[in-house]
């Protein structure tokens, strides 16, 4: 067999081998698979301890050769960068004060690779004052409580401009539940908020209401009104429908007046076999942008809900149309498929709290599958999960956000709310959806919240 390295073997005979940028690509998708495993595995809590740290090293030897790589390709095309580097990753280790960042990362904050990442105490420098207390917050959260990250900020480059990031994460727990990490993804969404800020001030002077048609057929005005547009509530406390089948009762609860809208959703779709498609959901940033996002991402998922994907294959689909948008935009969304003939429950999350199942006095949350946050990683996969449901079982989705304050025993994340599962005596004793919703509303609250929160009770009947 001749070698390639023949001398004697024509150059022009040489079967065409990878050219440099195929291995570049090869490296940023390899680079792109191990976050995605990294983050399933953090979701499913075994992501932690030796194995964590072993995780970063590889990451940071595959920014390395990415790094390499880009040396000698050359210098990067114009336009090419503003294009790919909008999203980046970092991960800061509390075991080995190590920090990890993706290339993409020191683009956005205009650092020199060589200057290294910045830690979790340096990265407050980088904001003007006004914008260092939501981070502080946040990441505070993260570390202490064990709750997501999910925040926007300005970042001050050291040309002087600044950049507009939102940053999404969740902590890396050990065995024992404590924080021994912190990973995030940060987007680039300057573009998107100065295209809010531009639209906004060319309708300032005519005031125009900026209706938008939701799926149940509602008009509202995205400046004034307190819901948002696709909350058609199902009928909360019909008892009409067969033994086996699904009730069931939703709210969209608002922060306190002057806090501009979310991007939160839940959603019910009848299916034509007889079954149901349930969503809830949030998609980062505020105002009319948020709420005009959200209504396009539940318009995509019912679109695709009907085509009869499950909701693992749902969630890629939609990852698909986020990942090649305009602009950057997270996207946190649980997705369940009700089968009444077998009483199944089918379902796939992207970053979000998974449900609360109640059966008898007892109370739990299901453990989740995994699924990175929608728009985080490209091609990502979203694993499914079947649990089948019982006559009487009462299920609660919700978002972020539900309970305003912290849990006296400081526990809060994807784990399960503490607060939910202790209602579930209560839940479970309710002779509907709608007595169901109301028990949770009465204990997290409808006014005075800090942010907005979507809860939808899906009881089977008996």
């Amino acid at each position: 067999m001749l070698s390639s390295h023949n001398p004697d073997h024509p150059a022009n005979d040489v079967p065409a081998g990878p050219t440099l940028d195929d291995l570049i690509e090869r490296v940023h998708h390899l680079r792109d698979d191990l976050d995605a495993v990294r983050l399933a595995e953090a979701a499913a809590g075994t992501g932690h301890g030796i194995r964590h740290a072993v995780w970063a090293m590889v990451a940071h030897r595959l920014d390395e050769a990415t790094d390499q790589l880009a040396r000698l390709a050359g210098p990067e095309p114009p336009g090419r960068a503003s294009l790919g580097m909008r999203v980046g990753s970092a991960e800061w280790n509390l075991m080995t004060d190590g920090v990890a960042w993706s290339d993409e990362l020191f683009s956005i904050f205009g650092r020199d690779v060589d200057e290294g990442p910045l830690t979790l105490d340096q990265l407050p420098s980088w904001l003007p004052d006004e914008d260092q207390p939501a981070l502080t917050a946040a990441v505070t959260g993260c570390l202490v409580d064990g709750r997501p990250v999910d925040c926007e900020f300005r970042v001050r480059r050291p040309d002087g401009s600044l950049r507009t990031v939102r940053m999404a994460g969740e902590p890396v727990l050990d065995d024992r539940g404590g924080t021994v990490a912190m990973w995030a993804v940060i987007r680039d969404v300057s573009e998107l908020r100065a295209s809010a800020v531009a639209a906004v001030r060319a309708g300032a002077a005519e005031r125009p209401r900026a209706p938008v048609g939701a799926a149940h057929g509602v008009v509202i005005d995205l400046e004034e009104s307190a819901l948002a547009p696709w909350l058609g509530s199902p009928e909360a406390g019909r008892v009409r429908g067969r033994p086996g089948s699904l009730e069931l009762a939703a709210r969209f609860l608002p922060a306190r007046r002057g806090t501009p809208m979310s991007g939160k959703w839940y959603d019910a779709l009848e299916l034509p076999d007889g079954g149901c498609v349930l969503s809830v959901g949030d998609l980062s940033g505020r105002g009319p942008a948020a709420v005009a996002g959200t209504a396009t991402a539940l318009g995509a998922i019912r679109g695709i809900a009907l085509t009869g994907a499950g909701p693992g294959a749902l969630l890629a689909h939609l990852n698909q149309l986020l990942d090649g948008g305009v602009h950057p935009v997270l996207v946190s969304a649980l997705c369940c498929r009700w089968e009444p003939m077998g009483g199944l429950l089918t379902w796939a999350q992207a970053g979000h709290p998974a449900p609360l199942l109640c059966r008898g006095s007892t109370g739990w949350a299901l453990p989740r599958p995994a699924g990175p946050l929608l728009g985080a990683v490209t091609d990502a996969g979203y694993a499914e999960r079947t649990d089948l449901l019982e006559p009487g079982d009462v299920l609660v989705l919700h978002t972020d956000g539900l309970f305003s304050d912290i849990p006296p025993d400081g526990r809060t994340g994807h784990g399960g709310e503490p607060r939910l599962i202790g209602l579930a005596p209560r839940l479970a004793a309710a002779t509907s959806a709608g007595e169901c919703l109301r028990v949770v509303v009465d204990a997290c609250g409808e006014t005075g919240r800090t942010d907005d929160a979507c809860v939808l009770v899906a009881r089977v009947r008996s």
